[in-house]
């Protein structure tokens, strides 16, 4: 769409020739406030608005009314919901995991004021008249709002006011609370509902999901809408996340799967504004001191990270793909001769009877005797994981099956071709994981043989994308489409726990509650410094959404400008090598070779990274499990341990990962860069420099063999003290403590 620049159009998503029959209602002045079973309900007039670009009240259409409930909860939480659509306001659902710490508080009115019965005030009604000093009546009066101020930790300080956003009374640019109806009666229950806050001229936002933008999200508008990233330098966005935090010290979750629209401080400056494809609004605001402590409110609302397994933190190497048993020994067998550091072979798409043909089975000329296979490697230290993703291929043995039994969802008509299999459209149909029967089907019948072997991880691989012309038995598609990477992973976590008894899984797309089901890798990335730069602004906003584990692929999943067959960049190969070294999961992955030997002039630094890497593993596995607990993720932006820094809500290539290092990758081809460290003394981990923060070092000279990481004076990192071939060599009471003293030389 053109942008208009009015506010029905560029945000409200009305036709701007104003041929639907669809109707805005406005929110105005609450009409009635009671305490009910310890919530506070404010009865709240909606005005409908004459079908204009200009916003002016249609006097003749009588208003119609919703509650809007106020509800607090222990620690530093309020929500606030309203529905136009009879939708219930649920404490447990496939996103809602309430902890066991939440605890609902009770709230009485008092003068104007909403106070829980801990004694601290949550939100202020301010029903009092503006004040006029009425001088002309060239303009209209203003229309009626609600005033309503929310605070969830009781920090009056810090207010969280609905926006009534207006240059003139018929220039809006911003609305309180409002609805659209799809006919001229205000009951019609599939309109969309909005809700918008207030801000400062300097705030800025994080979070959101695997956004690839950079740090400060103000100024943009995101539509959240799971989709095929098609890379990680681009708006499309694998892992939506209806989540936000502010540098204002506050959390919005919004509980909601619906499409939804998200801008923050973009349409206006002074508003952060949210529309949701269904007229329901369920917010939950979120206090807390620092970031850590909002996240955590976010975890304890919908899950924490669960601990993935001890192996998982070793080195995964994987191509686009192997094809065969003899192939992957090779390699496994290279690997270990060469003492190459690695527990996970990953076996991606060549693995089927026809590649890319995902019929959950071995094929029986390549890989004659799986089982015996997996134990081989196993025998040697290798962990096998497995690519499929959540739909039925039109030829594959399963589709009869699958259509009979209605374990895909039943097309409204079929797809014209086959396609290249490279999208959902491309398949026959998507498991319909709304349908228990199905969940069974594709965990015992699917997934179980394959664990029984001996395989450890499921790759679940897409899930942004569904078959939105198919009908599925929980929920309608447009419903689906966000929340179906929850329920997809979900069942393939547990199945992979009951059989194996350790949890995880290698996912792609993720929504609000996907956290509980590690990990998730960043996508389909270039192989350039443009990737590797996007790679990791993902990251960051990642865990800045709740999300504690996150890979890329190293060095990079696609060649440019050949997709399948460019020659990889060597300095991209080590430069991504290091920052993986230091992430949460390091996986090796693309569309052509990624075996280091392939690459003499630099397989001797990659190596003492990988044999790095692992020295590092007791450090990662006591951060990671803090992570589990906390709000918390491995990957952490400065602004999390410097949230009162105004620097670091603008920096995205440098990060925390875990307490103590500070890691600045180099992400160019000059072996230098500008590099920030935050107020305090530094010390340079690999050769004990000290360093005065609280300053920028510009133009810091970095050999390619090695990279800028700082620990402060008095730190403790734990390591392993003698070089492994896998994390099975590997007896973690064995670690020793390094600490950063006055005479630390680095490691």
């Amino acid at each position: 769409m053109k942008q208009t620049n009015y506010h029905l159009f560029d945000f409200m998503d009305f036709d701007p020739l104003l041929e639907k029959d669809e109707a805005l209602w406005k929110a105005c002045a609450p009409s009635k406030i009671e305490e009910h079973d310890g919530d506070i309900v404010v009865t709240i007039p909606y005005q409908k608005q004459l079908h204009q670009e200009d916003m002016a009240p249609d006097n003749n259409a009588p208003r119609q009314s919703y509650e809007l409930v106020i509800r607090a909860y222990e620690p530093n939480i309020v929500r606030v919901f309203t529905t136009m659509a009879d939708d219930a306001m649920m404490e447990a659902d496939d996103m809602l995991q309430f902890n066991p710490d939440i605890k609902r508080l009770s709230l009485r009115y008092v003068y104007g004021d909403v106070i829980a019965n801990n004694g601290n005030k949550v939100a202020t009604i301010d029903l009092r008249v503006p004040q006029l000093d009425k001088w002309s009546d060239l303009l209209p009066a203003p229309q009626p709002a609600p005033f309503i101020t929310f605070y969830p930790d009781g920090d009056e300080t810090k207010d969280i006011a609905l926006s009534d956003d207006h240059f003139s009374p018929p220039r809006y640019d911003a609305l309180p609370l409002g609805f659209v109806s799809c006919d001229s009666i205000a009951t019609n229950k599939t309109g969309r509902a909005t809700i918008s806050f207030k801000c400062e001229p300097d705030e800025c936002f994080v979070g959101t999901g695997e956004r690839f933008r950079k740090i400060d999200l103000s100024g943009q508008t995101f539509q959240l809408k799971n989709q095929d990233g098609q890379g990680v330098n681009n708006r499309r966005c694998y892992k939506n996340i209806p989540f936000y935090m502010s540098s204002r010290m506050y959390g919005c979750f919004y509980h909601t799967s619906d499409y939804c629209k998200l801008s923050l401080a973009d349409h206006s400056t002074r508003s952060v504004q949210f529309m949701c494809d269904r007229a329901t609004l369920d917010v939950f605001l979120i206090g807390g001191q620092t970031p850590e402590e909002i996240l955590r409110g976010y975890r304890m609302l919908t899950g924490f990270p669960a601990m993935p397994p001890l192996w998982s933190f070793g080195i995964w190497m994987s191509r686009m793909t192997y094809f065969s048993a003899d192939e992957v020994n090779d390699i496994c067998n290279r690997l270990r001769a060469e003492h190459y550091p690695c527990d996970v072979i990953h076996l991606d798409t060549g693995w089927f009877r026809t590649d890319w043909l995902c019929e959950w089975k071995f094929n029986p000329e390549r890989f004659p005797d799986p089982k015996g296979f997996i134990k081989g490697l196993a025998d040697k230290g290798f962990k096998v994981s497995l690519w499929q993703l959540p739909y039925v291929a039109k030829g594959a043995e399963q589709l009869e099956e699958a259509k009979k039994n209605k374990f895909i969802a039943p097309l409204l008509k079929e797809q014209a071709s086959e396609g290249s299999n490279f999208s959902a459209l491309d398949y026959a149909g998507t498991i319909d994981f709304t349908y228990d029967k199905a969940v069974d089907w594709y965990k015992n019948t699917l997934l179980k043989p394959l664990l029984d072997m001996g395989v450890k991880c499921i790759k679940t691989d897409f899930g942004e994308n569904i078959h939105m012309d198919a009908v599925y038995h929980g929920m309608t598609p447009e419903r689906l489409n966000n929340i179906y990477a929850l329920l997809y992973q979900k069942a393939a976590y547990e199945i992979t726990k009951e059989v194996t008894g350790e949890g995880i899984v290698w996912a792609r797309a993720a929504w609000a509650g996907c956290q509980r089901y590690p990990l998730h890798w960043g996508g389909d990335s270039e192989s350039s410094w443009a990737g590797m730069a996007g790679s990791l602004k993902g990251g960051l906003h990642f865990g800045l959404s709740g999300f504690a584990f996150w890979s890329h692929d190293v060095p990079g999943f696609h060649s440019t400008p050949d997709f399948m067959n460019s020659v990889l960049d060597e300095n991209v190969y080590v430069r991504w090598t290091q920052f993986g070294v230091f992430s949460s999961h390091m996986r090796y992955h693309g569309t052509c070779k990624r075996e280091p030997w392939h690459y003499p002039n630099i397989a001797p630094i990659v190596k003492r990274w990988w044999k790095l890497r692992y020295k590092l593993l007791p450090y990662i596995i006591e951060q990671a499990e803090a992570c589990t607990k906390t709000g918390w993720p491995m990957i952490r932006a400065l602004l999390m341990h410097h949230p009162y820094d105004r620097q670091v809500w603008h920096i995205d290539d440098e990060y925390y990962f875990g307490s103590e290092f500070l890691v600045a990758p180099v992400m160019n081809s000059e072996n230098c860069r500008d590099i920030y460290l935050p107020d305090g003394l530094w010390v340079n981990f690999f050769t004990g420099e000290r360093l005065d923060g609280g300053r920028w070092y510009y133009n810091v000279e970095v050999p390619l063999d090695q990279m800028p990481v700082f620990v402060r004076p008095g730190a403790h990192i734990k390591i392993y003290p003698d070089d492994v071939e896998s994390t099975d060599d590997m007896d973690l009471t064995k670690a020793i403590t390094i600490g950063i003293t006055k005479d630390y030389k680095g490691i």
